[in-house]
């Protein structure tokens, strides 16, 4: 795939968002998104761990797994190395922000189990990526889940606020909103055919 590095930043963010667009990550999209100091603080550490699970599943893909034909292998590999990675991030926020450790609860270890980093990983090898792609794709898409969980925290923040009837409050609304958010996101595709 030869695309410019503008080309991959607009398409990571905005037209193919991991979780607007390619519904992966739902599940810490729906379940850290009641605050926005938790998403974002969720953001951050998936920032760092997309982006140094990217360029490590990427290196260890072509220069072990392609030279020793184990290309078969890359989903258990690229898991490994992301549950590594994860396990550091925890033990960072644990020792240097408690607050945020505590916040994020459950959610921190379930970045392990986060598809969109294992699917950030396998899409840079897929379009067959060279390093800087690597890098730039991955953390444009961290920041295209970060900016998806701070907009949809802010507004489950302010719908806590409005009078509506109790069978729409909670999930449902939830699900309409992130529906609503997933077909805005989506209209940016379009400006990448034209």
């Amino acid at each position: 795939m030869d695309l410019n590095l503008g080309a991959i930043i607009f398409v990571a963010i905005l037209a193919n968002n991991i979780v607007l667009n390619q519904f992966l990550g739902v599940c810490p999209y729906l379940g850290v998104t009641k605050r926005i100091e938790t998403s974002l603080g969720m953001g951050m550490a998936v920032i760092f761990v997309m982006t140094i699970a990217a360029v490590v599943t990427w290196f260890i893909f072509k220069f072990i797994l392609v030279s020793l034909e184990l290309e078969y292998m890359r989903t258990i590999a690229f898991i490994l190395v992301i549950s590594s990675l994860v396990q550091l991030v925890e033990i960072f926020l644990k020792k240097t922000n408690p607050t945020l450790f505590r916040a994020l609860g459950i959610y921190l270890p379930l970045i392990t189990t986060n598809c969109a980093i294992l699917g950030v990983a396998i899409l840079n090898v897929q379009m067959d990526h060279n390093i800087i792609q690597t890098i730039v794709y991955a953390i444009a898409a961290a920041i295209g889940f970060t900016i998806a969980l701070v907009i949809m925290a802010g507004i489950r923040e302010r719908l806590e606020l409005v009078n509506m009837s109790s069978f729409l409050r909670g999930a449902a609304v939830t699900l309409v909103t992130a529906g609503i958010m997933s077909l805005s996101f989506m209209g940016f595709a379009g400006i990448m055919s034209l």
